[in-house]
């Protein structure tokens, strides 16, 4: 999952901040074995290139030359290959994407931490994230009169007041570095995860019912906004809805169904995606990967369609 998805921060001089409040994320979850459209080769690429190597990692990849992504990418297998046998099975791999996604959710909570922590005590106060986030508007609310900006600052605020109260586990209203990461990657935490359902209800149910329907379903992923006909894929999900969201029918999702849809209990990102590399790289059909299947298949891992992000990263493999 992306997730996940994730809360842009502004960097704070003062105690005015211009930061978003938190954010929606990706809501489908797709696996990519079943989902690989032959018109989005490219957007597939740096999907595996990301899922492998982490955001910044990958970025730091699509800046070198074949040859040395390809040596660098030669080191990283040596790390995944956990037996030291020589071959890459799909547990390895699942096993090295969570990792990944583990240690990206950890280095992005640390990245901002500094930012919201004002008394530098080592946790957050909601006052502190308040103050940090919606501390610009809060003084001055007159700059906000008949603004978008306005009903954004508005309706989020308490929206992640709710959030920060449901990640203080011990109700002290401030956060230690795992609540606050719960905070901000709600969608990685067990006890979490009603304050995703509700969100995403709140984000799609545009009529305030407590359901979101069809429409309001294809609306959150598609607007006709030159008035034609809706492209075949609208068509697809419209029947997605019906025969797989709508569970019980009643031509609306209700939480326990949203649930279902954006939190599947059989589905499991890392395992999904190590499956689909070694079926994509997996040449003699053994179910396990060779250094040299993988670097066979070099640019499905490090994403060759990449291009110049224009940041000189310079993390390499010792640092993954």
């Amino acid at each position: 999952m992306d997730v996940f998805s994730f809360l842009t921060a502004a960097l704070l001089c003062t105690v005015v901040v211009h930061a978003k409040p938190t954010l929606r994320k990706e809501r489908v979850l797709h696996d990519p074995e079943l989902a690989r459209p032959a018109h989005e080769d490219n957007k597939s690429f740096q999907y595996d290139h990301e899922a492998f190597l982490g955001k910044e990692e990958a970025r730091t990849f699509d800046q070198l030359t074949p040859e040395e992504s390809k040596d660098r990418l030669s080191k990283i297998v040596d790390r995944i290959d956990g037996n030291v046998d020589g071959y890459i099975t799909t547990a390895e791999l699942k096993s090295w994407i969570k990792r990944v996604q583990k240690r990206y959710v950890y280095e992005n909570v640390a990245k901002v931490w500094t930012d919201y922590d004002l008394n530098k005590d080592n946790k957050i106060s909601w006052d502190e994230y308040k103050q940090a986030t919606y501390g610009y508007y809060l003084a001055n609310p007159e700059e906000f009169d008949e603004s978008t900006d306005q009903f954004s600052f508005k309706k989020m605020l308490p929206r992640d007041e709710r959030r920060f109260k449901t990640a203080d586990l011990n109700g002290d209203l401030a956060a230690d570095r795992e609540e606050f990461t719960s905070f901000l990657h709600p969608e990685e935490f067990e006890h979490m995860r009603d304050i995703v359902v509700l969100e995403t209800l709140e984000d799609i149910d545009k009529n305030g019912d407590g359901h979101v329907d069809e429409d309001e379903y294809i609306a959150d992923m598609f607007a006709h906004e030159d008035g034609g006909p809706e492209p075949d894929w609208v068509k697809t999900e419209r029947e997605q809805f019906s025969d797989f969201r709508d569970l019980n029918k009643d031509g609306k999702m209700d939480q326990e169904e949203i649930r279902h849809w954006i939190m599947p209990q059989d589905y499991d990102h890392a395992q999904a995606e190590a499956r689909h590399l070694v079926y994509e790289s997996d040449q003699d059909k053994d179910q396990m990967l060779t250094k040299e299947e993988i670097l066979g298949n070099w640019n499905m891992f490090v994403g060759s369609q990449a291009t110049n992000y224009g940041e000189d990263l310079t993390k390499n493999h010792d640092e993954l």
